[in-house]
Protein backbone atom coordinates (compact mmCIF):
# COMPACT_ATOMS: atom_id res chain seq x y z
CA UNK A 1 0.00 0.00 0.00
CA UNK A 2 1.41 3.41 -1.38
CA UNK A 3 1.70 6.18 1.81
CA UNK A 4 2.77 9.42 1.75
CA UNK A 5 6.43 10.11 2.54
CA UNK A 6 8.15 11.79 4.79
CA UNK A 7 10.59 14.89 4.15
CA UNK A 8 13.50 14.55 1.91
CA UNK A 9 16.17 15.07 4.96
CA UNK A 10 14.19 12.39 7.02
CA UNK A 11 14.62 10.06 4.37
CA UNK A 12 18.14 10.66 3.30
CA UNK A 13 19.23 10.38 7.38
CA UNK A 14 17.25 7.00 6.77
CA UNK A 15 19.49 6.14 3.79
CA UNK A 16 23.26 7.05 5.76
CA UNK A 17 21.47 4.96 8.72
CA UNK A 18 21.00 2.01 6.59
CA UNK A 19 17.52 2.21 8.86
CA UNK A 20 15.68 -1.26 7.86
CA UNK A 21 12.56 0.17 8.74
CA UNK A 22 11.93 1.58 5.17
CA UNK A 23 13.09 -1.23 3.44
CA UNK A 24 10.60 -1.76 0.65
CA UNK A 25 8.41 1.20 2.20
CA UNK A 26 10.82 3.64 0.25
CA UNK A 27 13.08 3.63 -2.52
CA UNK A 28 15.96 6.27 -3.76
CA UNK A 29 16.82 7.31 -7.29
CA UNK A 30 20.39 7.83 -7.63
CA UNK A 31 19.98 10.84 -10.35
CA UNK A 32 24.33 10.38 -11.21
CA UNK A 33 24.24 6.93 -11.90
CA UNK A 34 20.40 6.19 -13.20
CA UNK A 35 20.22 3.41 -10.23
CA UNK A 36 17.64 3.18 -7.49
CA UNK A 37 17.99 1.32 -4.70
CA UNK A 38 16.88 0.20 -1.18
CA UNK A 39 17.43 2.71 1.80
CA UNK A 40 19.18 -0.18 3.19
CA UNK A 41 21.53 -0.33 0.37
CA UNK A 42 25.26 -1.28 0.75
CA UNK A 43 26.67 0.74 -1.75
CA UNK A 44 28.55 3.85 -1.63
CA UNK A 45 25.91 6.58 -0.47
CA UNK A 46 25.29 9.45 -3.32
CA UNK A 47 25.01 13.39 -2.16
CA UNK A 48 22.09 14.83 -0.81
CA UNK A 49 21.47 16.85 -4.22
CA UNK A 50 22.02 13.46 -6.31
CA UNK A 51 19.12 11.68 -4.33
CA UNK A 52 15.30 11.48 -5.40
CA UNK A 53 12.93 9.26 -2.98
CA UNK A 54 9.86 7.16 -4.16
CA UNK A 55 7.07 5.17 -2.33
CA UNK A 56 7.79 2.46 -5.04
CA UNK A 57 9.93 0.77 -7.74
CA UNK A 58 7.12 1.63 -10.54
CA UNK A 59 7.60 5.48 -9.51
CA UNK A 60 11.70 4.84 -10.01
CA UNK A 61 10.47 3.09 -13.65
CA UNK A 62 8.61 5.95 -14.42
CA UNK A 63 10.61 7.94 -13.37
CA UNK A 64 13.76 6.25 -15.91
CA UNK A 65 15.67 4.72 -13.29
CA UNK A 66 17.07 0.92 -13.30
CA UNK A 67 17.52 -1.32 -10.41
CA UNK A 68 20.94 -2.29 -8.42
CA UNK A 69 22.29 -4.84 -8.48
CA UNK A 70 23.87 -4.88 -5.39
CA UNK A 71 20.36 -4.45 -2.83
CA UNK A 72 18.16 -5.72 -5.74
CA UNK A 73 14.90 -3.54 -4.75
CA UNK A 74 12.57 -5.55 -7.48
CA UNK A 75 12.92 -8.00 -3.79
CA UNK A 76 10.12 -5.34 -2.48
CA UNK A 77 7.64 -7.04 -5.11
CA UNK A 78 7.94 -9.84 -3.02
CA UNK A 79 5.09 -9.59 0.19
CA UNK A 80 6.40 -8.32 2.97
CA UNK A 81 7.68 -11.09 5.07
CA UNK A 82 10.97 -10.10 6.99
CA UNK A 83 11.76 -14.10 7.61
CA UNK A 84 11.34 -14.44 3.33
CA UNK A 85 13.06 -11.06 2.60
CA UNK A 86 16.16 -11.88 5.46
CA UNK A 87 16.70 -15.60 3.36
CA UNK A 88 16.44 -14.02 0.03
CA UNK A 89 19.36 -11.46 0.76
CA UNK A 90 21.63 -14.35 2.19
CA UNK A 91 20.67 -16.34 -0.83
CA UNK A 92 22.18 -13.29 -3.03
CA UNK A 93 25.52 -12.64 -0.84
CA UNK A 94 26.37 -16.09 -1.02
CA UNK A 95 24.24 -17.84 -3.67
CA UNK A 96 27.08 -21.54 -3.21
CA UNK A 97 26.34 -21.83 0.05
CA UNK A 98 24.84 -25.09 1.35
CA UNK A 99 22.03 -24.91 3.51
CA UNK A 100 20.03 -26.97 6.03
CA UNK A 101 16.75 -26.35 8.00
CA UNK A 102 19.45 -26.63 11.03
CA UNK A 103 21.12 -23.51 10.08
CA UNK A 104 17.24 -21.99 8.96
CA UNK A 105 16.62 -22.60 12.69
CA UNK A 106 19.49 -20.71 13.99
CA UNK A 107 18.54 -18.24 12.58
CA UNK A 108 15.71 -18.28 14.26
CA UNK A 109 13.11 -18.84 12.11
CA UNK A 110 10.62 -21.47 11.92
CA UNK A 111 11.23 -24.17 9.32
CA UNK A 112 7.30 -24.96 8.48
CA UNK A 113 6.40 -21.37 8.44
CA UNK A 114 9.73 -20.57 5.79
CA UNK A 115 8.58 -23.91 4.06
CA UNK A 116 4.72 -21.91 3.88
CA UNK A 117 6.03 -18.62 2.70
CA UNK A 118 8.45 -19.48 0.03
CA UNK A 119 5.59 -22.02 -1.26
CA UNK A 120 2.78 -19.70 -1.23
CA UNK A 121 5.31 -16.90 -3.09
CA UNK A 122 7.56 -18.56 -5.27
CA UNK A 123 5.92 -22.06 -5.96
CA UNK A 124 9.20 -24.16 -3.84
CA UNK A 125 10.82 -23.86 -1.04
CA UNK A 126 13.97 -21.87 0.39
CA UNK A 127 15.98 -25.48 -0.07
CA UNK A 128 14.96 -26.12 -2.84
CA UNK A 129 15.56 -23.02 -4.32
CA UNK A 130 19.07 -22.36 -2.94
CA UNK A 131 19.92 -25.66 -4.38
CA UNK A 132 18.69 -24.69 -8.00
CA UNK A 133 21.67 -21.49 -7.53
CA UNK A 134 24.07 -24.32 -6.45
CA UNK A 135 22.66 -26.34 -9.26
CA UNK A 136 23.54 -23.20 -11.34
CA UNK A 137 27.02 -22.60 -10.55
CA UNK A 138 27.58 -26.77 -11.58
CA UNK A 139 26.02 -25.86 -15.06
CA UNK A 140 28.56 -23.17 -15.69
CA UNK A 141 31.78 -25.15 -14.64
CA UNK A 142 30.36 -27.87 -17.18
CA UNK A 143 29.50 -25.17 -19.86
CA UNK A 144 33.26 -23.90 -19.32
CA UNK A 145 34.35 -27.70 -20.10
CA UNK A 146 34.72 -28.51 -16.47
CA UNK A 147 34.50 -32.80 -15.57
CA UNK A 148 31.62 -33.51 -13.35
CA UNK A 149 33.54 -33.78 -10.85
CA UNK A 150 34.64 -29.93 -11.22
CA UNK A 151 30.77 -28.79 -11.68
CA UNK A 152 29.81 -31.38 -8.44
CA UNK A 153 32.48 -29.68 -6.25
CA UNK A 154 31.57 -26.09 -7.23
CA UNK A 155 27.99 -26.42 -6.84
CA UNK A 156 28.91 -28.29 -3.10
CA UNK A 157 27.55 -31.27 -3.59
CA UNK A 158 29.31 -34.32 -1.49
CA UNK A 159 29.26 -36.71 -4.23
CA UNK A 160 28.71 -37.17 -7.93
CA UNK A 161 25.91 -39.70 -7.47
CA UNK A 162 24.13 -36.66 -5.51
CA UNK A 163 25.07 -33.84 -7.77
CA UNK A 164 23.69 -36.38 -11.33
CA UNK A 165 20.73 -37.22 -9.34
CA UNK A 166 19.54 -33.13 -8.34
CA UNK A 167 21.08 -32.31 -11.82
CA UNK A 168 18.26 -34.87 -13.51
CA UNK A 169 15.92 -33.51 -11.27
CA UNK A 170 15.63 -29.96 -12.48
CA UNK A 171 16.61 -30.95 -16.33
CA UNK A 172 15.60 -34.07 -16.98
CA UNK A 173 18.84 -35.00 -18.10
CA UNK A 174 21.73 -35.97 -16.42
CA UNK A 175 25.18 -34.10 -17.10
CA UNK A 176 26.77 -36.91 -19.35
CA UNK A 177 23.64 -36.72 -21.25
CA UNK A 178 24.65 -33.12 -23.00
CA UNK A 179 26.60 -33.72 -26.56
CA UNK A 180 30.45 -32.24 -27.04
CA UNK A 181 29.23 -31.70 -31.05
CA UNK A 182 25.35 -31.16 -30.52
CA UNK A 183 23.82 -28.06 -32.90
CA UNK A 184 21.76 -27.12 -30.20
CA UNK A 185 23.40 -25.66 -26.98
CA UNK A 186 21.95 -24.69 -23.79
CA UNK A 187 22.89 -21.94 -20.97
CA UNK A 188 20.97 -20.89 -17.36
CA UNK A 189 21.30 -17.77 -16.23
CA UNK A 190 20.36 -15.40 -13.58
CA UNK A 191 17.39 -12.52 -13.65
CA UNK A 192 15.65 -10.59 -11.42
CA UNK A 193 12.93 -13.30 -11.03
CA UNK A 194 15.23 -16.35 -10.21
CA UNK A 195 17.43 -18.51 -13.09
CA UNK A 196 16.60 -19.08 -16.46
CA UNK A 197 17.25 -21.72 -19.08
CA UNK A 198 17.82 -21.02 -23.13
CA UNK A 199 18.61 -23.39 -25.64
CA UNK A 200 19.03 -22.34 -29.09
CA UNK A 201 21.15 -23.20 -32.38
CA UNK A 202 23.76 -20.71 -33.84
CA UNK A 203 20.42 -18.42 -35.42
CA UNK A 204 17.78 -19.53 -33.49
CA UNK A 205 16.44 -19.57 -29.90
CA UNK A 206 14.46 -23.11 -29.21
CA UNK A 207 13.30 -22.11 -25.61
CA UNK A 208 13.55 -20.06 -22.60
CA UNK A 209 12.29 -21.12 -19.54
CA UNK A 210 12.69 -20.60 -15.66
CA UNK A 211 14.79 -23.40 -14.41
CA UNK A 212 12.06 -24.49 -11.93
CA UNK A 213 9.21 -24.83 -14.43
CA UNK A 214 7.79 -28.70 -14.03
CA UNK A 215 7.47 -28.87 -17.40
CA UNK A 216 10.97 -28.16 -18.25
CA UNK A 217 12.38 -31.88 -18.02
CA UNK A 218 10.13 -32.82 -20.38
CA UNK A 219 10.43 -30.32 -22.93
CA UNK A 220 13.87 -30.63 -23.19
CA UNK A 221 13.57 -33.89 -23.81
CA UNK A 222 11.78 -33.30 -26.34
CA UNK A 223 14.18 -31.63 -27.77
CA UNK A 224 16.77 -33.86 -27.40
CA UNK A 225 14.72 -36.79 -28.87
CA UNK A 226 13.97 -34.16 -31.83
CA UNK A 227 17.51 -33.25 -32.68
CA UNK A 228 19.88 -36.14 -33.80
CA UNK A 229 23.04 -34.66 -32.06
CA UNK A 230 21.11 -33.83 -28.69
CA UNK A 231 22.06 -30.85 -26.92
CA UNK A 232 25.42 -29.49 -25.66
CA UNK A 233 26.39 -26.82 -23.29
CA UNK A 234 27.66 -22.84 -24.08
CA UNK A 235 26.90 -19.76 -25.93
CA UNK A 236 25.62 -19.32 -29.14
CA UNK A 237 25.02 -16.00 -30.79
CA UNK A 238 20.47 -16.18 -29.88
CA UNK A 239 21.70 -16.97 -26.42
CA UNK A 240 23.60 -13.79 -25.67
CA UNK A 241 21.06 -11.93 -27.39
CA UNK A 242 18.22 -13.54 -25.54
CA UNK A 243 20.31 -12.65 -22.63
CA UNK A 244 20.91 -9.25 -22.90
CA UNK A 245 17.43 -7.93 -24.24
CA UNK A 246 16.27 -10.04 -20.61
CA UNK A 247 18.77 -7.79 -18.71
CA UNK A 248 17.83 -4.51 -20.48
CA UNK A 249 14.00 -5.58 -19.84
CA UNK A 250 14.46 -6.83 -16.40
CA UNK A 251 16.34 -3.19 -15.73
CA UNK A 252 13.30 -1.05 -16.93
CA UNK A 253 15.08 0.15 -20.44
CA UNK A 254 13.53 -2.04 -23.31
CA UNK A 255 10.49 -4.94 -23.77
CA UNK A 256 11.62 -5.05 -27.26
CA UNK A 257 12.72 -8.43 -27.95
CA UNK A 258 14.14 -9.32 -31.43
CA UNK A 259 16.29 -12.47 -31.06
CA UNK A 260 15.23 -14.99 -33.82
CA UNK A 261 12.82 -17.39 -32.48
CA UNK A 262 11.91 -20.77 -33.88
CA UNK A 263 9.29 -22.91 -30.67
CA UNK A 264 8.19 -26.17 -32.30
CA UNK A 265 4.58 -26.35 -32.64
CA UNK A 266 1.78 -26.86 -34.86
CA UNK A 267 0.32 -24.12 -37.49
CA UNK A 268 -2.54 -23.23 -34.76
CA UNK A 269 -0.40 -22.77 -31.95
CA UNK A 270 2.50 -21.08 -33.55
CA UNK A 271 -0.61 -18.58 -34.91
CA UNK A 272 -1.42 -18.04 -31.57
CA UNK A 273 1.94 -17.52 -30.33
CA UNK A 274 2.21 -14.64 -33.14
CA UNK A 275 -0.21 -13.31 -31.49
CA UNK A 276 0.73 -12.93 -28.27
CA UNK A 277 3.73 -11.29 -29.51
CA UNK A 278 1.39 -8.62 -30.90
CA UNK A 279 -0.18 -7.68 -26.81
CA UNK A 280 2.07 -4.37 -26.30
CA UNK A 281 4.16 -4.18 -23.11
CA UNK A 282 1.98 -2.78 -20.47
CA UNK A 283 -1.10 -4.37 -21.73
CA UNK A 284 -3.54 -7.75 -20.98
CA UNK A 285 -5.79 -9.43 -23.32
CA UNK A 286 -7.89 -12.23 -22.35
CA UNK A 287 -7.77 -15.64 -24.11
CA UNK A 288 -11.43 -15.05 -25.08
CA UNK A 289 -9.73 -11.98 -27.28
CA UNK A 290 -6.79 -14.05 -28.87
CA UNK A 291 -9.68 -16.25 -30.18
CA UNK A 292 -11.42 -13.30 -31.60
CA UNK A 293 -8.82 -11.65 -32.84
CA UNK A 294 -7.67 -14.81 -34.63
CA UNK A 295 -10.76 -15.18 -36.63
CA UNK A 296 -12.09 -18.22 -34.28
CA UNK A 297 -14.05 -16.71 -31.69
CA UNK A 298 -14.87 -20.75 -30.53
CA UNK A 299 -11.95 -21.77 -30.22
CA UNK A 300 -11.11 -19.98 -26.94
CA UNK A 301 -10.11 -23.18 -24.75
CA UNK A 302 -7.59 -23.89 -27.46
CA UNK A 303 -6.13 -20.74 -27.84
CA UNK A 304 -5.30 -21.08 -23.78
CA UNK A 305 -3.97 -24.73 -24.30
CA UNK A 306 -1.93 -23.16 -26.69
CA UNK A 307 -0.89 -20.73 -24.56
CA UNK A 308 -0.08 -23.14 -21.70
CA UNK A 309 2.39 -24.54 -24.23
CA UNK A 310 4.41 -21.85 -25.04
CA UNK A 311 8.09 -22.84 -24.66
CA UNK A 312 9.53 -19.28 -25.19
CA UNK A 313 9.02 -17.36 -21.58
CA UNK A 314 8.78 -13.31 -21.57
CA UNK A 315 9.69 -13.45 -25.37
CA UNK A 316 6.82 -14.59 -26.21
CA UNK A 317 4.50 -13.07 -24.08
CA UNK A 318 2.07 -15.65 -22.42
CA UNK A 319 2.05 -14.02 -19.23
CA UNK A 320 -0.08 -10.59 -20.72
CA UNK A 321 -2.87 -13.06 -20.77
CA UNK A 322 -5.20 -13.14 -18.19
CA UNK A 323 -8.71 -14.57 -17.52
CA UNK A 324 -12.02 -13.20 -18.92
CA UNK A 325 -12.58 -11.70 -15.27
CA UNK A 326 -9.06 -10.32 -15.14
CA UNK A 327 -7.51 -13.07 -12.82
CA UNK A 328 -4.06 -14.43 -13.38
CA UNK A 329 -5.30 -17.74 -13.99
CA UNK A 330 -2.57 -20.70 -14.67
CA UNK A 331 1.45 -19.56 -15.70
CA UNK A 332 4.03 -22.30 -15.60
CA UNK A 333 6.63 -20.23 -14.09
CA UNK A 334 4.25 -19.63 -11.57
CA UNK A 335 1.61 -16.68 -10.68
CA UNK A 336 4.09 -14.95 -8.37
CA UNK A 337 6.14 -14.64 -11.45
CA UNK A 338 3.52 -13.42 -14.02
CA UNK A 339 2.15 -10.56 -11.55
CA UNK A 340 5.39 -9.16 -11.10
CA UNK A 341 5.92 -9.21 -14.83
CA UNK A 342 2.85 -7.64 -15.43
CA UNK A 343 3.81 -5.42 -12.82
CA UNK A 344 6.92 -4.75 -14.74
CA UNK A 345 5.52 -3.72 -17.80
CA UNK A 346 3.81 -1.23 -16.35
CA UNK A 347 6.31 1.41 -17.40
CA UNK A 348 6.53 0.14 -21.03
CA UNK A 349 2.87 2.11 -21.49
Amino acid sequence: MLFDLPDDATLYAALLARDPAWDGRAFVGVNSTGVFCRLTCPARKPKPENCTFYASPAACFDAGFRPCKRCYPLHSLIPDDPAVQDLLTRLDADPAKRWSETEVVALGHDPSTIRRAFKRTFGTTFLDMARARRLQMGFTTLAAGGQVIDAQLEAGFESASAFRAAFGRMLGLNPGAFSTDALLRADWFQTALGPMIDVADQTHLHLLEFADRKALPAELKRLVKATPTGIGLGRTAPLAQAKSELEAFFEGRSADFKTPMAPAGTPFTKSVWDALQLIPAGQTRSYTDLARDLGKPDSTRAVARANGANQIAVLIPCHRVLGADGSLTGYGGGLWRKRKLIDLERQFQ
